[in-house]
């Protein structure tokens, strides 16, 4: 794809609608397929499954980020897998009405899957690359805040209109006009960032392709081993593939138990009433919960901190215990239950950023090893998730949120043994010798 060079335009004019295509795609593979799914009568234990294979390619993606540099712009990569992205999405609305439907709208939502996760390491590239330190750190809130009103968008207003419409036309039909909604709005934001966006040069490549990729190749073998030889890193990966345990499965789960009809121990809530409480309430509170848990953290310090914010992010779990138990039929009730545990979700994981920020990328390639330890991150997300179908299954709904609440144990305990502070000590100590 040619970028013609072109003044840049004011960061306002694509900071947000950058980062709301990058969030958005990643909440149709991680929740709305869920939902979509389980509209069409498809197994629990099915959906976890194959909806977290798809996460596998986000664990994956800082492997083939160093190969990005070969192109010719950033620019050029974001237009091209938002355009690749949103065909996939239309594609998929055009699969729901196949008798296959559930293999082929699985294989197409790996196509966005791939298409989502090139499309964030090229999104981050060019935010990096255009930007001032100074006009980074400006507009790192409308980063979080505008992927956030993906979540928003599609969980809370898409989720709720694909309820209203199951209710006029058959499930299928229903989501077909969903996702291509989904499809239209990628399209379109492409169609903007075109006109939009810098273009984010990469640096100059000398000639001949192969020595570039040759370079490449032996700076991310570098990377990877530098990664695995720092002090502790195996008890590090250890808590951050546990810190997502009970997540993992609390959010494949969750939205599926308020779906389920109540004589199978779900809350039997429609599709709309799913949106509305988890994608409107739940997602102001996760919001909510981790500018509190980043202002935590920076008054207590992160050693001080951590064992409080894996509490804050697994205790809130209790209720989806109390739900399953009480089996309220008020939607005040539920949307405030699960108010209270997105709460705790967005306070706590706070926690898991900074200690992969702090502990675990600190060093020479401090922007590469962030990249493989968000993916280990997401790893541990992808094994719980996968798992959560057939643990729910065999345990049913009350005793599997028993079961997430127990899944906390282990990272608590490791919280108390792996090194946290060892970074900020030594810059601590640093800074004293030179003062004194």
């Amino acid at each position: 794809m040619r970028i013609e060079e072109k003044p840049e335009h004011h960061p306002a004019l694509w900071v947000p609608s950058l980062y709301f295509a990058e969030g958005l795609p990643y909440f149709v593979v991680a929740t709305i397929a869920g939902l979509m799914y389980k509209s069409m009568g498809m197994a629990n234990d099915q959906i976890a499954l194959w909806t977290g294979m798809l996460g596998f390619v986000w664990v994956f993606k800082p492997l083939w980020s160093p190969f990005l540099e070969a192109a010719r712009s950033k620019k050029a990569i974001v237009l091209l897998f938002q355009f690749f992205g949103g065909a996939s999405l239309g594609l998929v609305a055009l699969a729901l009405h196949w008798p296959n439907y559930f293999a082929v709208s699985i294989a197409l939502l790996a196509l966005v899957a791939i298409s989502s996760a090139t499309h964030d390491i090229a999104a981050d590239g060019l935010y990096i690359a255009s930007l001032s330190s100074t006009e980074q750190a400006t507009y790192a809130g409308w980063q979080g805040g505008f992927y956030n009103v993906a979540r928003f968008f599609s969980l809370g207003g898409l989720v709720v209109l694909a309820g209203y419409f199951e209710k006029h036309m058959p499930v299928a039909q229903a989501w077909s006009l969903i996702f291509g909604m989904l499809a239209l709005s990628m399209l379109l934001l492409a169609a903007y960032h075109l006109w939009a966006l810098p273009v984010g040069r990469n640096p100059e490549r000398p000639a001949g392709g192969k020595g570039v990729m040759r370079d490449v190749w032996l700076t991310l073998r570098e990377v990877i081993i530098d990664f695995f030889q720092k002090p502790g890193i195996w008890l590090a990966i250890l808590f951050i593939i546990l810190f997502r345990a009970g997540e993992g499965q609390i959010t494949t789960i969750g939205p599926l138990f308020l779906r389920a009809a109540r004589a199978e121990g779900g809350l039997g809530l429609a599709t709309a009433e799913v949106g509305a409480v988890y994608g409107t309430l739940a997602t102001v509170a996760f919001i909510g919960g981790s500018l509190l848990g980043g202002y935590f953290t920076a008054w207590r310090g992160l050693k001080r901190s951590m064992f409080f914010l894996i509490l804050a992010m697994n205790l809130p779990n209790l209720a989806y215990f109390f739900l399953s138990t009480a089996m309220p039929t008020n939607l005040g009730v539920i949307g405030a239950a699960l108010s209270l545990e997105m709460f705790g979700y967005g306070f706590g994981f706070v926690g898991l950023i900074l200690f992969i920020m702090q502990e675990v990328a600190v060093g020479k390639y401090q922007m590469a090893h962030y990249a493989l330890g968000t993916g280990i991150m997401q790893l541990g997300y992808v094994l719980f998730k996968i798992v959560s179908g057939s643990v729910q299954a065999a345990l049913g709904y009350q005793h599997f949120f028993l079961w997430v609440l127990i899944s906390a144990i282990p990272v608590l305990l490791l919280s108390r043994i792996v090194p946290i502070g060892r970074h900020e000590k030594a810059a601590a100590d640093a800074a004293q010798a030179v003062a004194s």
